[in-house]
């Protein structure tokens, strides 16, 4: 058995990867907290012979970890799943599914917040559409059918509702919630709903997700871009981990920690994005800002220059615009799916639409406005060959458009960088 099993607490699952687990637990009091990845065969002698104290439990283990328990809560014998083991005074190991009750959590919070009212109230004997029949939606729909009193139907790629079905049977549906992977980091911003299909929804009132990173998950961004209210699944990942530390520590927490731990990690995991005309300033600016804030700093031209050998003027003359806007966005998407850093943008990004997307999943985006009488053309063959004036009538309403915060330059880039940090409060 591992030396790791000596600490009291801790996240067990086969590939676990980057997880925020650690850092929740840290904030709530249930730690030293470690990451537990276990083959098959090692799971049922690290949970009835180790020395934790509690353990939570993901993918593909929260069935097994029921079985082995000595006694299981209602939920747990419900559901058939588990996703909290807790040692037991007498030394017996008991079960429960805190997965329920974060979505619980978030599913009042929400429902109160964006749609005025309980669950109840709101969705109460209404048609809700639960997306994927794993583990993660037997959770959701015990939580929906207990909370909500709705009537909820899971969507799957077999069975009687399907993908394909979905408009003909459910097109009054209130409620949507993604219970799957897709869309889940690296793969994103995927969907698991068209477009076409989310707008043939006419009676949605609103969008749950319960996959985490990114921020805004790619059916969070259509939701977004048709006026609804959506929600991905940070806050329920801090419930579902503050009900585990309350059963760990065998006392109750301050509800009000839920909000302030979720909305610390995602200002912690929040990128920072800098667009603007060529010659703004956005590189300067963006690594002084980066050094402010103790976070690593990429500028996508720099990344496409060491990838190609060429910087990005050498390739538009050689290659074309259109094969450079390509490396572009491969380049965008790479770096805007992950999180906590300070990015700088081609002066050009925002000519590919779809490249909004890519950086507003994760991140917050700051438009350096500078005066063009300032920015220079030299080294810039479009400035050069169209002009700092044609550019920026092309691209300045989209930078307005795609920015959440417009920063007019000061005239350094310390200054910028300070001016943007009180601007986002970090």
């Amino acid at each position: 058995m591992s030396e790791k099993s000596a600490v009291p607490y801790g996240l067990v699952g086969r590939t676990l990867g980057h997880s925020w687990s650690p850092q929740i637990h840290a904030r709530l009091g249930s730690a030293p907290y470690d990451l537990f990845e276990l083959e098959p065969d090692e799971l049922a002698g690290f949970v009835r012979g180790g020395s934790w104290a509690g353990l939570n439990v993901t993918i593909p283990y929260k069935h097994e970890a029921a079985l082995l328990a000595d006694v299981r809560s209602t939920r747990v014998e419900r559901l058939g799943a588990a996703n909290t083991l807790v040692r037991q005074q007498d030394g017996s190991v008991l079960a429960e599914n805190t997965d329920v009750l974060g979505f619980s959590w978030m599913l009042e919070r929400f429902c109160r917040r964006e749609l005025a009212g309980a669950p109840a109230d709101v969705l109460g004997g209404r048609d809700v559409l639960v997306l994927g029949d794993g583990g993660a939606s037997s959770a959701v729909r015990a939580a929906l059918e207990d909370d909500a009193r709705a009537r909820v139907s899971v969507i799957s790629r077999h069975g009687r509702d399907t993908y394909d079905t979905l408009l003909e049977r459910h097109a009054d549906a209130a409620l949507v919630v993604n219970a799957t992977p897709v869309g889940m980091y690296p793969s994103c911003p995927a969907s698991p709903l068209s477009a076409q299909t989310l707008d043939g929804l006419t009676g949605l009132l609103g969008v749950l997700d319960v996959v985490y990173n990114p921020a805004r998950t790619g059916l969070c961004l259509a939701a977004e871009r048709r006026g609804l209210p959506f929600e991905s699944g940070l806050s329920m990942l801090v419930a579902q981990a503050f009900r585990s530390s309350e059963l760990f520590q065998g006392r109750a927490l301050d509800d009000a920690l839920v909000g302030r731990i979720a909305g610390e990690i995602f200002a912690q995991t929040e990128n920072v994005v800098l667009i603007g005309m060529p010659g703004a300033g956005k590189t300067s600016c963006g690594r002084r800002f980066a050094r402010l804030l103790g976070r690593p700093f990429v500028d996508v031209d720099e990344v496409i220059s060491t990838e190609q050998g060429r910087r990005p003027g050498q390739i538009i003359r050689e290659d074309g615009e259109k094969a450079f806007r390509a490396l572009e966005s491969a380049a965008t998407g790479r770096y805007g799916a992950r999180s906590g850093l300070v990015i700088a943008c081609g002066g050009g990004v925002v000519t590919r639409p779809e490249n909004y997307d890519l950086l507003h999943q994760n991140g917050r985006i700051v438009f350096l406005d500078r005066p063009l009488a300032e920015l220079s053309a030299q080294g810039r063959p479009l400035s050069q060959a169209r002009g700092v004036e044609q550019l920026a009538a092309e691209r300045m309403g989209s930078y307005r458009a795609w920015a959440d915060i417009v920063v007019s330059c000061t005239g350094s880039p310390a200054s910028d960088a300070e001016l943007i940090a009180s601007l986002l409060r970090v």
